[in-house]
Formats: structure tokens, C-alpha cells, sequence
């Protein structure tokens, strides 16, 4: 045990001790034992904000009663479920030959063997491969189905199994706009960053998430808002027998990115980036995109942007192309609200998109607000957060994969015989050279 830790769990203890003093009738214990509960408890060092709220003899963090989000530390974030869980949402990958197979067998296994109630999409029912499989047909009449947009998930689904890439976790995502299940993703697509599953002992590995064996990456999302500057142009051409392509306010939670971008215009975007109320900056490029932690590893890194940790909490601000070269993607805290408009000179309009999904026209007077939901994606873990996701940069992204440099070896022989101060690489080129 590392000493920062064991000085940690003391001043933690401490704080217990005080707050126990102060309570008369809780059982007491001593401080030594409450130490070594503490030290056993923690398995790695604290990867969230500081428990000491007390900084010298007068200094003291302010309690804000208006705090939404808590860090826990990324060692206590285990899967536990306070009753077992009876409903499953299955969502595999469409128009893919290749996850038919193992989605009969996982919805044949789930329904069979661990008796639990299976929703999927409306459109599988109707998958023309599916219909002519015999195996699918004996247990099409006991699956429950849904539509997107128009039957409401919420409190009806219990655990979520994805199959395919990470497409199917986004689109996971989107169907909970509040609290989201813990979702376990297969990797049956083609770059599976964030399915850290193999599908060959699915068995095993739903047993033991069902049994509450896991770890948990908490990926944190955006709310995205748009506000309109006037709501009431729609209904007016609509009056006029015009088809208007602004949609009323948007209120969208995104797992990986929403792209401010310039659309079909041939003249760069003109975009004001605002942070907390204060004008930070305006954006004369391609466009902007705003990411969480997990999307960092998306469209931002493609930008130039770094790779983020899933659990920092954090969101990114990434210029696309921009018309500076001074202009460097930035992190800001995840608290804090952003507000992104077209500049009142800006040439053309621009374009919105949430994780690839729903775009739409951003018009001079529109606004966009982003700032982290309260509601995570539990994504739960084939190990751990840290193995991986350093197993997805290294698998996924061949992250710093190079040739490596060839060790000196090869001139020990003439170090050992050359051995005065006046000798050089140069020099030693020399005797190869004469050498050949």
C-alpha cells in the first residue's frame, strides 16, 4: 500500500471521527481499525475530486446545495442490482448476415435458460433472413417488440445487451434520454472501441454480470438544447402551406459528439463560443465539435484532438480545420454551460448534428446549449476501466505501435577496444567502413 493512501484513509478517518464525535449514541470505533478498513477498501490510488474539504486553518470548500454531479472514485464503480433483473433490451447490428447467428442464440439462451423477458426492435420481427430461420421462428412469439419515437423504454428495461460495433451503443444511448441500464456490448462490428466483449463464452460472461460481477465505466453525455429564435416561424409557413426545415427546440442527450458544422456552404463557418455566459472565442473554420470524455476517441482525435479517459470528467472543444494555427482543441470542466451561435456577420448558416443523428439548420439568432447530463451510459467492463480501455487504443486505434530502435550491441566490441574519450560514433563508422 503506497503511503499517499494510507495518509488519505487517516485524513478520511479523521473526518469519520469528527462527524462521529458529534453524533452522541453511534457505535464508536477505534483509529486504528477505522484506518485499516479504509486502506483495505481502496485498491487504487483516488482518481476523483479530494474528500478533504478543509484546506489549512481557515480555508474551506463552500457547500453548494445546487450540485447535480457527483465523481466517485472509478474503484468503487461495481455493478450491483438490488433485485434480479427479468427484462433485456437485445440490440444487434442491422443489415449484418454475420449477427444473426449470434443473436438467435443469445435471445434463445436468455429467454430458455435464464426465463427472462426480451425486447427488441419491431424492424427484427420483420428481417426477411430471420423470418425464413428456423431456429429465430421458435421463439419470435415470445419476444416483446418496440419503435423508436414512439414507445417509451423507461423503467421497462432492466440490462441491455448490444451486438455489433460501436454503433449499437450510441443508438443504446439514444433510446434513454433520462436514467440508461447498464449496458453489456458484444463486439460483432467492424472497430469495436467501446464493445469490450467477445461473443465465443457469452454464457459465462451474462452470468456473471447478472450476478453482479462487474465493473462499470460511467461515460458521461451531453445535453444538448436548441433554442430557437423564433418558435413561431414553423407554425407560420406551415399556415402558408410552406415546409419548414426548422424543427421547434431540441433537447438531446449525446454519448460521443455534437458537430457544429458549415453544411453545403462554400464559405467557412462563423461561430461564437460562449462558456458560462463569458464570449470565449469565435470559430472561423469548418465548424466545432463539442465531446464527451468517450468521444474524444471519435470524429475529435480525427481532429487532432488528445484521448480522454472516459471517467475525467471533462468536456472537449475541438475546432475542425480552423482558419488559425494557433487554435488548439481545449478541456473544460465538466460543470460548466456552453452556448454556441452563428455570428451575426457570419456568411452562411450553419449545421448541427448529435452523434451523427438528427441534423438540422443552425440560423442566425439560434443558439446551442451543452453542458453533462446527470444521466451517465453505464457501460460495464470485460475487466476493469484502465486494461480497457488501453486494450481498445491498442487494438482499435494502434495507438504508439513503431518500429523500435535497435539496441547497442553491435558496438561493444569496438567500445571496449576504443575506449578513449576521443571516440565517436564517427569514428567507429570509420572502422566499419575500413572493416568492409
Amino acid at each position: 500500500m503506497m503511503e499517499e493512501d494510507i495518509q488519505l484513509a487517516q485524513a478520511m478517518v479523521r473526518m469519520e471521527l469528527e462527524d462521529a464525535a458529534s453524533s452522541p449514541g453511534t457505535p464508536r470505533k477505534t483509529h486504528a481499525s477505522l484506518v485499516q478498513d479504509r486502506v483495505f477498501r481502496r485498491t487504487r490510488s483516488l482518481n476523483a475530486p479530494s474528500p478533504i474539504q478543509q484546506f489549512g486553518p481557515c480555508g474551506r470548500i463552500m457547500k453548494n446545495s445546487a450540485m447535480v454531479m457527483t465523481i466517485q472514485d472509478p474503484a468503487s464503480q461495481r455493478l450491483t442490482w438490488y433485485k434480479p433483473p427479468l427484462t433485456v433490451l437485445v440490440i444487434k447490428k442491422v443489415r449484418d448476415a454475420a449477427v444473426l447467428q449470434p443473436f438467435i442464440q443469445l435471445v434463445k439462451w436468455l429467454i430458455q435458460e435464464k426465463h427472462m423477458v426480451v425486447f427488441v426492435e419491431s424492424s427484427v420481427l420483420e428481417e426477411p433472413l430471420l423470418k425464413g430461420h428456423g431456429a429465430f421462428l421458435s421463439i419470435r412469439d415470445k419476444l416483446m417488440s418496440f419503435k423508436e419515437g414512439k414507445d417509451d423504454l423507461t423503467d421497462k428495461i432492466d440490462f441491455i445487451a448490444c451486438l455489433g460495433g460501436d454503433g449499437t451503443l450510441l443508438y443504446a444511448s439514444s433510446l434513454f434520454q433520462q436514467s440508461v441500464p447498464p449496458v453489456m456490448a458484444f463486439h460483432l462490428g467492424s472497430l469495436g472501441f467501446l464493445t469490450p466483449f467477445e461473443f465465443d463464452n457469452f454464457q459465462d460472461q451474462v452470468t456473471n454480470v447478472l450476478e453482479g460481477h462487474a465493473a462499470l465505466t460511467l461515460r458521461s453525455r451531453l445535453r444538448c438544447i436548441i433554442i430557437r429564435r423564433d418558435k413561431e416561424i414553423k407554425d407560420a409557413n406551415e399556415n402558408n402551406g410552406m415546409k419548414s426545415r426548422r424543427p421547434n427546440s431540441t433537447n438531446l442527450l449525446v454519448l460521443n459528439e455534437v458537430v457544429i458544422d458549415r453544411g453545403p456552404s462554400p464559405y467557412l463557418s462563423n461561430i461564437d463560443l460562449f462558456l458560462d455566459g463569458r464570449h470565449i472565442t469565435s470559430v472561423q473554420g469548418d465548424g466545432l465539435i463539442v465531446s464527451t470524455p468517450t468521444g474524444s476517441t471519435a470524429y475529435a482525435v480525427a481532429a487532432g484532438a488528445s484521448m480522454i479517459h472516459p471517467s475525467v470528467p471533462a468536456i472537449m472543444v475541438t475546432p475542425i480545420c480552423p482558419h488559425s494555427l494557433s487554435f488548439r482543441p481545449i478541456v473544460v470542466p465538466a460543470g460548466v454551460e456552453l452556448k454556441i451561435s452563428v455570428s451575426p456577420d457570419s456568411r452562411n448558416t450553419a449545421w448541427v448534428s448529435f452523434d451523427g443523428r438528427n441534423r438540422q439548420e443552425l440560423c442566425h439568432g439560434d443558439s446551442l446549449r451543452v453542458t453533462t447530463s446527470i444521466y451517465p451510459v453505464p457501460s460495464i467492463c470485460s475487466q476493469d476501466q484502465i486494461a480497457d480501455w488501453f486494450d481498445s487504443l491498442a487494438e482499435c486505434l494502434h495507438w504508439n505501435v513503431r518500429k523500435k530502435q535497435k539496441h547497442l550491441d553491435d558496438y561493444s566490441s569496438y567500445t571496449s577496444s576504443h575506449s578513449s574519450s576521443n571516440d565517436t560514433l564517427d569514428s567507429i563508422d570509420r572502422v566499419d567502413n575500413l572493416d568492409t
